[in-house]
């Protein structure tokens, strides 16, 4: 079946077939984590729908909105390789119209960790996800686990707004080097990228390590050998619902968290872990 390209509600309309319905929100510049996201909406449900908007609300000013990749046509050759059915993409103008004055509030967990180096970032996020789930009005939506607090917050709105959404987490893709896949890996020199490598390592060792005050001193022993190439924001073990830093007591699953800047370019990382108390 050919690829459909919608740019707005009522070609979504005309698109829609029947069965269950999968959304892949993405802001394009797919890469192979999006094809895995793509995979795992596709055995989920009768129809796919991938968005590819970059969402000018998520960005601060000081951020990449200007220069982030834009690469639509090699992003709907993926898509037809990956089976969608729709790709979104709409216009900012008609995502945001003039007068616009409702926005989505990320609460207390959109202003800590991540939240708190990114000021409304989450705020802009919650809001274009609730948009495009009322346009697309899917049946379950997936996003990538390297966005773990992304993820808690969407599950949160789901959840607080009573939304009749299922949410999925798809793994972080790596690179056969460690590097977590992103659209920004692009921005890399190969200098620059050797340094990145150091968040994926300091990630697995501090999860070889079974205390928390082990897990984050050892992690911050490996970011601190980088020395000033790297610009760390954060390292937080965090529970993965709340996103709020686990004690020594803690027992269950954990996100260890990390966020650096390399050169001019922003990377965030992230692992699971399950932790028990002696």
């Amino acid at each position: 079946m050919e690829l459909i390209v919608a740019r707005n509600r009522e070609d979504l309309v005309k698109a829609r077939r029947g069965g269950d319905v999968a959304l892949v929100p993405t802001m394009g510049a797919l890469h192979e984590g999006h094809r895995s996201l793509i995979r795992q909406a596709r055995v989920r449900a009768d129809q796919v729908v991938v968005s590819v908007f970059v969402n000018p609300l998520q960005f601060s000013p000081n951020e990449d909105f200007s220069r982030y990749p834009r690469t639509f046509d090699a992003d709907l050759d993926v898509c037809r390789a990956e089976g969608v059915d729709v790709v979104f993409h709409p216009a900012v103008e008609d995502m945001y119209p003039p007068g616009r004055q409702v926005s989505v509030s990320a609460g207390e967990m959109g202003n800590i960790v991540e939240g708190a180096f990114r000021p409304g970032h989450f705020d802009g996020v919650l809001t274009v996800v609730l948009k495009l789930f009322n346009l697309v009005r899917p049946d379950l939506a997936v996003f990538g686990q390297k966005d773990a607090q992304q993820l808690a917050l969407i599950r949160r709105m789901v959840a607080d707004l009573d939304l009749p959404i299922e949410i999925l987490g798809g793994p972080t893709v790596r690179e056969p080097d460690g590097l977590a896949l992103s659209s920004r890996n692009r921005y890399l020199s190969e200098s620059d990228r050797r340094v990145a490598l150091t968040l994926s390592r300091a990630l697995r060792a501090g999860a070889a390590q079974f205390d928390p005050s082990q897990i984050r001193a050892t992690a911050q022993d490996v970011l601190d050998a980088a020395g000033p190439e790297l610009d760390l924001d954060y390292l937080a073990l965090v529970d993965p619902a709340t996103f709020r830093e686990v004690g020594e007591s803690y027992e269950g699953t954990a996100v260890l968290a990390v966020a650096a800047r390399v050169g001019d370019t922003r990377l965030i990382d992230n692992v699971t872990l399950t932790l028990n108390p002696h």
